[in-house]
């Protein structure tokens, strides 16, 4: 696999054979409630729930940028919350998408996905109201996901 194959589709509902990870970008103030959680919480409580315990319990884990945490939801099906923004709003700052976090949470995700032998499966990850730019993003899901061998597969939702 040399790229990112991508698909019109719901990343809820992952294509293919085997395990599969679907991961997104989650912030780190232990909001849960807008884009593309919505999905993932309509299909399966499981990774909302742990990310609220992550985040509560945070003074004793290592929830905070670059974190991921990988919560299994069917036999061959995990999602990967990535911790990739900070806070949720923009402001002086810029926009909450955080780049570093993102292709340090990525790392944590290639690894994953060797350890299950795993497709990655995603939407336009810190695209949406993290307010990242995809030209950005896609270079670092290549180069920690692709390069290691592992298919990805980019999902864009709508008709």
């Amino acid at each position: 696999m040399s790229e990112i194959t991508y698909v019109r589709g719901d990343a809820t509902v992952p294509l293919g054979k085997g395990v599969k990870v679907i991961a997104h970008v989650c912030n780190d103030i232990g909001g849960w409630g807008k884009g593309f959680v919505l999905a993932l919480s309509r299909r399966w409580p499981e990774p909302e729930k742990a990310y609220r315990a992550w985040h509560r319990d945070r003074a004793h884990n290592d929830f905070g940028l670059g974190a991921a945490q990988f919560v299994q939801v069917e036999q061959y099906v995990w999602v990967a919350n990535l911790v990739g923004q900070r806070g949720i709003r923009t402001g002086s700052k810029g926009v909450p998408v955080r780049y570093e976090a993102i292709d340090t949470a990525l790392g944590r995700l290639a690894d994953k996905a060797v350890e299950l032998g795993a497709s990655v499966h995603m939407p336009r990850i810190g695209c949406g109201l993290a307010g990242g730019r995809w030209s950005r993003v896609e270079p670092l899901v290549t180069e920690r996901l692709v390069t290691r061998g592992t298919a990805v597969t980019g999902y864009d939702h709508g008709d």
